[in-house]
This record gives structure tokens, sequence and C-alpha cells, in this order.
């Protein structure tokens, strides 16, 4: 999968037939359930790490936001591997700082610390 949107097509046509977009571009979440009452953040790699990294702030308004709905919080990750889903309710997470660019897809690389975790693949269900 290239694109987020490409992978949610995906997951729409072969998981959740009820998969809506969000309608601001910029939420910590792509896309909802609510049959299966989830909220998703999508993501694509081009390329396959072992280790998928989600930023602190991400994470925690995905996970704020989906317990206040009473959702489960899911983080969806493809890569030349394949697709993985993990289940943020079900991984414990622990924090490091890293330098990162501050935008990945932004031709400026300048390196900021950035509050990471790493979610290794093997703790996620692979679609």
């Amino acid at each position: 999968m290239d694109t987020e949107q490409e992978l949610f097509n995906y997951i729409k046509g072969r998981y959740l037939e009820d998969l809506v977009k969000s309608e601001h571009p910029y939420e910590y979440h792509d896309c909802t359930s609510t049959l299966y009452r989830l909220h998703i953040e999508l993501k694509c790699r081009h390329k396959h790490y072992e280790e998928l990294l989600i930023e602190k702030d991400k994470y925690e308004a995905l996970v704020g936001e989906a317990e206040r709905l009473g959702f489960t919080p899911f983080y969806v990750n493809a890569t030349p591997k394949g697709i993985y889903a993990f289940n943020l309710r079900k991984i414990t997470v622990k924090w490091v700082t890293k330098k990162l660019p501050l935008e990945s897809k932004c031709q400026d690389r300048e390196l900021i610390d950035k509050t990471v975790a790493l979610l290794p693949v093997g703790l996620a269900v692979q679609l």
C-alpha cells in the first residue's frame, strides 16, 4: 500500500464495511467503525521495520478520544511486508525520546526531540 487512502479502501473492502473517514484531515484518527466501535489511525511506511513508531501526542489523543466514546483505539501500519493492526488497549508502551524530522513527509530534515514508542510487529494482528 502506498497511500493511506489505499489502506482505508483495503480495510473497508475486506474487514470493516461501515468504515468512515474522519471529517478533518488533521484529526488524531483517520477513520471509525461505529459497528465494531473502533477508532483507527492509519500509517503507510515505504520500508519495513520490526518495530513501528507512534508519537506520544498521537497515541494519547487517539486513545483518549476512543475511551471517551467507548471505542477501541487501533493503530494500523502498512509496510512492504504486510499490514499490522495494533489494539492499543492491549499494549503497554514504553516511551523514549529520539531525534526525528519535524515532519516525515517534509523535505526539511530539521531534527527535533520527539517522544515516541516502538511497537514490535509481533504484538500486532497481521491483516
